[in-house]
């Protein structure tokens, strides 16, 4: 069933985004060659804590931490632990709040120190990837139209569009109605509907579409060891334009203060 907000319900919403993108900037500030994973778990965990919010991810169908936090070839729902970040490492970390009873997720992908030409071009390009699906979430498109704007736009430069995970609704759940796939026909899929509050998120492979999942049970990582990209906004579907509840605001001043380190 898909949910169509109310403004009062998009206003929780947006305070669950906020704590988000508040928590990812935090994480920011440690993520350097040299920390584990583990230990951006602990800064996240906390300051959700300490700022009125619980961690979303953490026990969500057996999860066990805060962050997901998938380095390299891993795509997606990487588990931190002692790995300790390296220069030239790719960084996604996705971040899930819930507040009031409402909830915030999104993620970006963090590129450590001299990050090869190449992979920084993934990034980039995955980020704007996000944008033009974006602009395709407005009142009476379909969800094919977001997928296939994404699409469109990798597969320009040669890039794979992971199959197995897409974006989702999202409300007083983690995971809503529609799903939302980072591939697709235009007109095709459910239709979009103002005041529907989704995720976006492409997950954007160098190589080959396949992923394979690791034997933790969540980590999902590409088959053929290339780098993957992912980054994700929380939307409210508009009239005209949608509406970015989430930010990189925060996240993107601190990298603005050490772009030795992280970009």
């Amino acid at each position: 069933m898909i949910y169509i907000k109310t403004e009062e319900e998009i206003s929780l919403l947006r305070q669950s985004a906020l704590l988000v993108g508040k928590t990812l900037a935090e994480v920011a500030k440690v993520l350097k060659p040299g920390v584990t994973t583990l230990y951006l778990d602990k800064i996240a965990e906390e300051y959700i804590r300490d700022n009125g919010g619980e961690p979303a991810f953490k026990g969500y169908e057996g999860y066990p931490s805060t962050l997901c936090v998938s380095l390299n070839d891993k795509v997606v729902h990487g588990i931190p632990n002692n790995y300790i970040v390296k220069d030239g490492d790719i960084v996604s970390v996705d971040c899930g709040v819930k507040l009031n009873g409402y909830y915030g997720d999104y993620a970006y992908t963090f590129a450590i120190g001299n990050v090869k030409k190449e992979v920084k071009y993934l990034l980039n390009r995955t980020k704007q990837s996000l944008y033009k699906g974006i602009e395709m979430a407005v009142d009476g498109n379909h969800v094919g139209d977001i997928g296939y704007a994404i699409q469109k736009y990798v597969e320009s430069f040669g890039y794979s569009v992971v199959r197995d995970l897409v974006g989702h609704g999202i409300g007083t759940t983690l995971h809503e109605e529609p799903l939302i796939p980072n591939y697709g026909k235009r007109g095709r899929g459910e239709k979009l509907k103002e005041r529907m509050v989704i995720c976006i998120e492409p997950m954007i492979n160098l190589g080959k579409k396949n992923v394979i999942q690791e034997n933790d049970g969540w980590t999902v990582r590409t088959l053929d060891g290339k780098p993957s990209a992912h980054f994700e906004h929380q939307i409210v579907v508009r009239k005209n334009k949608a509406e970015v509840i989430s930010t990189f605001k925060f996240l993107e001043e601190v990298i603005s203060l050490q772009p030795e380190i992280l970009s």
